[in-house]
């Protein structure tokens, strides 16, 4: 029997600190489900489809790679799509806290579903969308911090060429 995980976030845009947990996510479980968030109280740079879009472009060499788009609780979506565990990334001590909270909550509401932290590789443990975007909005260069298709993305809605 295949094992499942949800891996969610905004990815707005997606990271190569994603991208390395995408891929290491994939070496532990047989399937993974890549969650993108809609989250009605954050505006978001890029669409749900815009986002869906540069992940499958970027993790082409990954093979299919289920995804899906999603608001509401996230234990409701696991269960919808037959996963048992979520996979979050932590990149430093300041992201344990508020992931610790939700997985207790998690499995609080579904005790069934298990989360299962990862760490980045060092070299992206410091990258997060908000910094990429806060960085590449000023014109600075996001080069080999997400995947070149991102790169030109973020040029083009940012205005940057």
């Amino acid at each position: 029997m295949a094992v499942r995980a949800v891996y969610p976030g905004s990815f707005d845009p997606l990271t190569n600190g994603h991208l390395d947990l995408i891929e290491r996510s994939l070496r532990i479980f047989d399937q993974l489900v890549i969650a993108v968030v809609t989250n009605p109280a954050k505006t978001a740079l890029f669409t749900d489809t815009e986002r869906m879009e540069m992940i499958r472009e970027s993790t082409r060499h990954l093979g299919e790679l289920e995804m899906v788009a999603f608001d509401g609780l996230l234990v409701d979506l696991v269960a919808r799509v037959g996963a048992t565990a979520v996979i979050r990334g932590l990149r430093a001590v300041s992201d344990f806290e508020y992931e610790f909270q939700m997985a207790l909550m998690n499995r609080k509401l579904r005790e069934e579903i298990e989360t299962v932290f990862l760490m980045p590789h060092e070299a992206y443990s410091y990258i997060s969308s908000r910094l990429i975007k806060e960085v590449a909005g000023y014109g600075g260069s996001v080069k080999g911090l997400v995947p070149a298709g991102v790169e030109e993305r973020l040029r083009a809605k940012l205005g940057h060429r």
